[in-house]
């Protein structure tokens, strides 16, 4: 066998393993009727998992990052329009890291 075909087996197999972890989590999930407090908390996942990433950066982050957080939180909050939301607080981190 050529050289390195224990790392291209170990990262298949990798692959393999977390495809099938998310597979069967998808197939339980689409066989479960989750109402009240399990579902409500299911809900909430994305939008808690995206605050986890994104507060770091935000409370390390200078002038540039806390301005473009409250105009995206503003436009989220006034448009209702999540593209729009993205757009407006990447482009403003950037233009006030560029001046800056």
């Amino acid at each position: 066998m050529p050289e390195g075909w224990q790392t291209a087996l170990a990262v298949t197999g990798m692959a393999l393993v977390t495809y099938l972890t998310r597979a069967a989590g998808l197939f339980l999930v689409n066989r479960l009727r989750l109402t009240g407090r399990a579902g409500a908390f299911l809900q909430a996942i994305p939008g808690t998992v995206l605050v986890a990433i994104l507060a770091p950066s935000i409370l390390g982050g200078g002038l540039p990052e806390w301005v473009a957080t409250a105009a995206t939180v503003a436009v989220a909050a006034r448009f209702a329009n999540l593209p729009l939301s993205l757009v407006t607080g990447v482009g403003l981190v950037w233009l006030l890291r560029v001046i800056a």
